[in-house]
Order: structure tokens, then sequence, then C-alpha cells
């Protein structure tokens, strides 16, 4: 398969089995998005065939597909053959006073289909789907056009797992979820039977659900055992025989061609022919280049802030009659970690704008116009905010170049310099000069980073920083904020980032907010032994 001259991959073979839980990997641009089309039947390969059963659960990327149905009609067709038949046996129950004895018999091979395939707990099972996926049931009779675009993204979904299909092909399913929802999804699919195919990039959610991995990269496709780091260490290995083993044949063939080269004309020419034809044999197996890319992320302070950078007193904020915070109250110490958790709108993006409004360093005049109705914040000595909002790229000036609005940062940046710090953010040569307005999500997040990597900020305020980013650099990411000395605000979805960064939990449930001072294990521990 090929994009434009790129090839893709080409000659794969690979079989997926029922039972077993596949991700598909490889680097942004590798064709993840493009083989799962190939297998979905939106797109024909370019060569070869593709086999698989009449039944397959797809999450579609049309929010608007379904926009004229009930958003409960909306999981229910996941089931084809189900929502067919209700729809054909709705319509002679319409006009019973005019049945055959044809359409007697139909309507009984109607029943026997609905009853097969469930159809009189549908909507009950459809309901329950929906829920664990945040969606209030007060939104189950609605039109999908009354919804917004991450409530539509999550019914898709429910219309896969509502399929009841033998395959599952499942294309970013964690998008526009919040971590209650990720972790209920990984324990319904953990019981899912069937064949699951899913490209995330989540790592925990791929390393907890999935059982092989198969990776896109050097043009094909190889399945490892395992989960995503399973995956990666097994390619590494793989990678690390192959290069340690090349290095010793071409040890031996200098050594042998140095032999050739001294006594080729003597009285040793039988020798120096037996040499040759070992040289041959000896020859180093190619290493195809991979087209993994990583960024490289680092954090700095120009300088430290106070012991105590933030301190709130009686926080609240509303919309309307609804409630958002309520009276919070919270100290901060310098280089704590807090991760924000919470539901879809519990609040969570409103507490940072809440906070944002009267910050000292690196805040734009928009985001100070964010009213309150009551508290006090108070930012401490030598406080220096960065903040990446959720809606990032709008933050981003359209009409100049990357350059050029970096420079306007760090105007005693050299071009070498701010070209530099692109290249490491992976905008190498041309790139330095492209347009900010045509900038796609991943790349307005790494630009976003540029800048705080430029303005050296004491305290961070991050809201959804890893939505558009691929795996390697959500890992890049993690790792820059493990190893900041400042003080960090974050609001992610990403398991594994609020494991490994996070040093104190703000959880947001239901117009309360539980300050848990300690990290996300603990926290975890704590919930399951309430629930318990």
């Amino acid at each position: 398969m090929r994009f434009g001259a790129r090839i893709l991959f080409e000659e794969v073979t690979t079989t997926f089995l029922d039972g077993r839980r596949y991700a598909i990997t490889g680097p942004n641009g590798a064709g993840k998005s493009t083989f799962m089309k190939i297998l979905t039947g939106e797109i024909e390969p370019e060569k070869g065939s593709i086999t698989k059963p009449k039944k397959v659960g797809v999450l579609r990327q049309d929010q608007f597909a379904f926009d004229a149905y009930r958003v409960i009609d909306t999981v229910i067709m996941g089931n084809a053959p189900l929502w067919d038949a209700l729809q054909e046996r709705e319509k002679f129950y319409a006009n019973p006073n005019e049945w055959t004895d044809e359409d007697g018999m139909r309507l009984g091979e109607l029943e026997g289909i609905v009853g097969e395939q469930g159809g009189y707990t549908a909507e009950a099972d459809a309901a329950t789907l929906l829920q664990g996926l945040d969606i209030d049931e007060s939104l189950h009779e609605r039109k999908m056009s009354e919804l917004q675009g991450g409530q539509k993204v999550r019914v898709l979904l429910a219309q896969a797992l509502f399929s009841n299909a033998s395959v599952l092909l499942l294309d970013e399913p964690t998008n526009n979820l919040d971590l209650d929802s990720v972790h209920w999804l990984q324990k319904y699919l953990l019981a899912y039977t069937g064949c699951l195919i899913v490209i995330s990039h989540d790592r925990h959610f791929l390393n907890e659900v999935c059982t092989h991995t198969a990776d896109i990269d050097y043009q094909t496709i190889i399945t490892y055992t395992g989960g995503y780091d399973d995956m990666v260490l097994a390619k590494t290995q793989i990678r690390s025989r192959v290069e340690a083993g090349n290095a010793q044949r071409e040890k031996k063939i200098a050594q042998l061609n140095e032999f050739i080269a001294r006594f080729s004309a003597g009285t040793r020419s039988a020798q120096t022919t037996s040499r040759k034809k070992e040289v041959e044999r000896l020859q180093t197996s190619d290493l195809a280049k991979s087209n993994i890319q990583r960024p490289y992320i680092r954090f700095q302070n120009q300088r430290p802030s106070g012991r105590h950078p933030l301190e709130i007193k009686g926080l609240s904020k509303s919309y309307d009659s609804l409630r958002v915070i309520q009276n919070f109250t919270a100290s901060i110490a310098r280089g704590e970690k807090i991760a924000l958790l919470g539901r879809n709108g519990a609040g969570k993006t409103t507490m940072l704008r809440s906070l944002l409004r009267n910050a000292t360093g690196y805040v734009d005049d928009p985001d100070r116009e964010f009213p309150i109705d009551s508290g006090v914040v108070t930012w401490g000595h030598e406080v220096a905010v960065g903040y990446f909002s959720q809606d990032h790229k709008e933050s981003i000036q359209p009409g100049v170049t990357l350059l050029e609005w970096l420079h306007e940062f760090q105007p005693s940046a050299s071009q070498q310099e701010l070209r530099g710090l692109l290249g490491q953010m992976l905008f190498s040569g041309e790139d330095a000069t492209k347009r900010t307005e045509n900038l796609s999500g991943g790349e307005a997040a790494r630009i976003v980073f540029c800048r705080l990597m430029l303005q050296k900020p004491n305290f961070l305020m991050l809201d959804e920083p890893t939505n558009h980013l691929d795996l390697e650099s959500i890992n890049a990411l993690n790792i820059a904020l493990q190893k900041y000395d400042g003080t960090v605000l974050l609001v992610t979805h990403d398991h594994d980032v609020v494991d490994e960064v996070a040093t104190r939990i703000w959880n947001f449930d239901h117009g309360k907010i539980e300050d848990f001072k300690g990290p996300y294990a603990d926290f975890l521990a704590q919930q399951e032994a309430t629930t318990a």
C-alpha cells in the first residue's frame, strides 16, 4: 500500500485469530489508519486480498452520519441484522389488519431473529453501554444532532461494542474518554471473546487490553506476543542481536580481507580462494531503517519560585445554576505535581482557568478575562506560569511561520537556536518555515511545547496535552514532566502519565473536589477499598 510515492507496507501476509486482542502500532504516518480502513473495506488494497467474517463491528469516524436518529437507536444500529429486523417488524405492527398468511410467516421469522440477536433486551443493553461511556440517561432519547462532538464519538463507540460481532475494529476508541470511561472500556474488552483489532495512543490501555501487537514499521507488519511494552522490548532485542551479529561478521570479514590482500598473489592463493568464499558467506544482514521518530522535551526553570507558589481560599465558580467549584481551598508547595481527575465536564478546565486569570508569568490576555464567583487566588514569590490550553491551536497566531512565531517569545534567540529547538520536536528543514495555520493537532501541540521550553516557566498548567500526540511524543512528555523540578497542574486522561508524574490528586466528583495527597496508585487503592 502506498501514500503518494511513499510505500507504507507491501507483500504483507498476516492472520488475526479469534480470541486474541491485537494492538496496531507504528509511528505517525506509518499507515495504521490506512490499514484499518483496508480491514473495514473503506479502501481497497493495491494488491492482495482480505478475508473476514460477514459481521464486523467498526468504530465509525463520521460523527454526523446518525444525526437524524435517537441516541439509543444509533447504538442498536450497531447490530445491523437486529436493527433491520426491528424496523421491518415495526412496519408489520403498524398495519396489523392487512396481514396475509405470508406476512404472518415472515413476522414469525422476524421474531426469531429479534430473539436470537437479543432484541428483547436491546434498549437496556444499549443503555448500559452508554452509561459506562458517560452518556447520561437523560440524553438517550435525544437526537444525535443535539449532542456535542465528544459525546457523539462515545455513542459511536457504544454502537461498535453493541454489534455482537466476532471481530471488533476500533480506531482510537479512547479519544474523548475520561479515565473512568477508559477503565470501563478496558474491563469490557478484556471480557470480549472475539478478535479485537485496535489503534490507540494510550500505552497503558494497550498494555492492559492487548494480547498481541501488530507493528507497522520497516514497510511491513510484524506481529509480537504481548502488549505495547512487550513489543518495544522484543523489537529492541531483535535489532540489538542483528546489530551485534553484524559487528562480529564485519570484524571477521576485515580479518579475512586483510589475509586476502597480503597473500592473493603468492604461494597461498588456494587459501585466499577459500577465504573469499568465507567472506561471501559472512555478508551482514541488511537492517531496514525504522520510521519511528522520538521528540526530545525538556522543561527548565529560568529561576525557582518561592516555597508556596499558590494559595487558594474559598474558590467558587458556577455557570448559571450549575455549581462547578464550591468553596475550594488548597495550598500548593513548590515541586508538587497535581493531576486533576474526573468525568468530562466535571470542572477540571474550569479550575485551571479560575486559577490562571490572575497568574504571574506567560498568560495571554484573553485568559485573564475569565470571571469567578468568589474566593481568593494568591500566587507566590517569583512564580512564572506556562500554560497549555485544551484548545491550544487557538493560542497560536495564524499567518506566520513557525520560526517567526517562536521568535516572538525569545527575540534574543538566533535562527540556529530556534531551528535546533524545532528539530528536537521533529520540525526539520523546511518545516521551520511552515505556516502556523497549516499545523495538524499533533504539530500544534509540539510547537506549544517549543514555546514552553523557550519561556522556561517554573509552574506548568497543562490542560489535555496528550490529546493529539502519538505514543512516542506522549512518552517524551511523560519523561519530561517526571524530570521537571517546577510545579505542575495537569489535566490528562492518560493513565501512565498520571501514574508516573502525579504526586497529588484533585478528584472532581459530583460537584465535590477531593484533595488526595499522594500518588495515583494510592488514590486508586483508596477508591477500591471504599467501594469494596
